[in-house]
């Protein structure tokens, strides 16, 4: 589903203007990555919960040539399915 896909379901949904869908996603958006940033993780539930988790350093190797190199630290945002969506997908 593409972000433009999105946009026509919520405009239907909520009954607004395409252009009003895609400023409340891009608001939606960028509230959830201020509350990542800002907290950590941002919860919604019965849907799920986004947070921030430091993948740990670690040895790996170039699949070109098969040195090995150091990875870096780093953060990366994951994302725990709720009861509640888990469910209507099933």
């Amino acid at each position: 589903m593409s972000r433009q896909d999105v946009i026509d379901m919520m405009a239907e949904e909520a009954e607004m203007s395409k252009a009003q869908a895609g400023r409340a996603l891009d608001a939606f958006l960028k509230a959830v990555e201020k509350g990542l940033k800002k907290e950590g993780e941002v919860t919604f539930v019965g849907f799920g919960k986004f947070a921030v988790k430091t993948r740990a350093a670690r040895e790996g190797r170039n699949p070109a040539t098969g040195e090995t190199m150091k990875i870096p630290a780093k953060k990366v945002v994951s994302f725990k399915v709720g009861r509640k969506l888990k469910d209507s997908i099933n």
